[in-house]
């Protein structure tokens, strides 16, 4: 009987174990997706689609590939801004209905676009399948609304923060909100895998929001709850600190993520006001 030394049984298993973390890794890039969009989470069509405190106009846009994505319009006569809005990465725009309403009463018109592969829009989510979205959302404003690009807010949560801050990078807006923001996705993977060193290496997908931020030179608010259990509270600082002047940065306390205008209304409608009352007027 042949006797394996221990030093060998050793390196066998250590292979192994580096063999069944490179899977690991690659199996992350393959379904990178599935950690990224939920559109089906916790139902594609959950949520009210006709909210009685929100006279919302169903849309149709249609993106420079052909697909077609379904949207709120949702008009205020006495709109001094029109907020661009990009929801986070589960659900639909049917779950945000409170914050379109706090948005609207600013006052101001909210477009809340539903991104591809969510809700009732056709097509299958990307990175670049949803700023291609954005833009859609976009040029419906300027092309068929008529709106000022300067009176345009683009506001984006949590995933959202990518799309609105990319938005805001190729196209003239006023001002850029973000609430619950990451720098970008390799920052993410890190944070999130912080247990599978090297993950960020193998993400694809970029949402590179600090990169984005080195091209607008134009108002941001940054959001964040202190206690966010999907998007800790340090992101959204580092975002602030790569953020260029001018830049201001409300800090909620509490436990939220996409919330922090139904759990703090009057802390956020007043530092909204303050910060709409000093973008530059044309």
């Amino acid at each position: 009987m042949t006797v394996v030394p221990i030093r060998q049984r050793m390196l066998r298993l250590l292979i192994y174990a580096l063999i069944g973390y490179l899977l690991v890794l690659v199996l992350l890039r393959i379904f990178e997706a599935r950690f990224v969009f939920f559109p089906d989470y916790p139902g594609r069509l959950a949520g009210d689609w006709h909210p009685r405190n929100l006279a919302v106009q169903d849309t149709w846009l249609t993106c420079s590939d052909g697909t077609k994505l379904h949207a709120w319009w949702i008009p205020n006569e006495k709109a001094k801004f029109t907020f661009l809005a990009f929801h986070g990465n589960a659900g639909n725009i049917a779950d945000r209905a409170p914050i379109y309403e706090f948005l609207r009463d600013a006052p101001g018109n909210v477009l809340a676009v539903e991104y591809r592969g969510y809700g009732h829009s056709e097509g299958k989510p990307s990175e670049a399948g949803i700023y291609g979205d954005a833009d859609a959302g976009y040029q419906y404003l300027i092309n068929v609304k008529h709106i000022d690009p300067h009176s345009i807010i683009s506001f984006g949560q949590s995933l959202g923060t990518a799309v609105a801050a990319h938005l805001a990078a190729q196209h003239q807006v006023g001002a850029v909100m973000l609430e619950a923001p990451f720098p970008s996705a390799s920052r993410l993977a890190k944070v999130i895998f912080r247990f599978l060193p090297g993950s960020s290496l193998l993400v694809r997908g970029q949402f590179d929001t600090h990169a984005r931020l080195q091209e607008i030179r134009i108002p941001i608010l940054i959001v964040h709850c202190r206690q966010d259990s999907v998007l800790p509270f340090e992101l959204g600082q580092e975002v602030y600190a790569a953020a260029n002047e001018p830049k201001t940065f409300l800090e909620i306390n509490g436990s939220c993520h996409e919330e922090a205008s139904i759990i703090a209304p009057e802390k956020y409608r007043a530092a909204l006001q303050n910060f709409l009352n000093d973008l530059p007027r044309r």
